[in-house]
């Protein structure tokens, strides 16, 4: 089985083809391919090739399936005796990408 461990935004996948990750919203819209060339590792039948600290010529190409915005989080700051209240919330845009193949090692 091949994998590779990509970064997107500040965050890193595990990226398997066939299968689809949620990252960070990108500037794309649905239906578009993307090319993640930030690969810092990638893994084949037991090769495995570590970036320092991406892999030369290794990418990773995508599917954008959809945009989409995660569960609502509710902030509530209290501070007792003090008539302080503050309520907020925050609800997270993210991008759900298919792996299409992975190039490299």
């Amino acid at each position: 089985m091949k994998y590779a461990i990509i970064q997107s935004g500040s965050r890193q996948f595990r990226a398997v083809e066939g299968a689809t990750i949620d990252v960070e919203k990108l500037p794309v819209e649905a239906g578009d391919k993307v090319e993640i060339n930030d690969v810092l590792l990638v893994a084949e039948d037991g090769k495995v090739t570590v970036g320092t600290p991406h892999v030369a010529g290794a990418k990773v190409s995508t599917t954008v399936v959809e945009q989409f915005r995660g569960p609502k989080i509710r902030i509530f700051k209290y501070k007792a005796k003090e008539r302080y209240r503050r309520r907020a919330g925050h609800r997270q845009s993210y991008t759900r990408l298919k792996i299409e193949e992975i190039e490299g090692n």
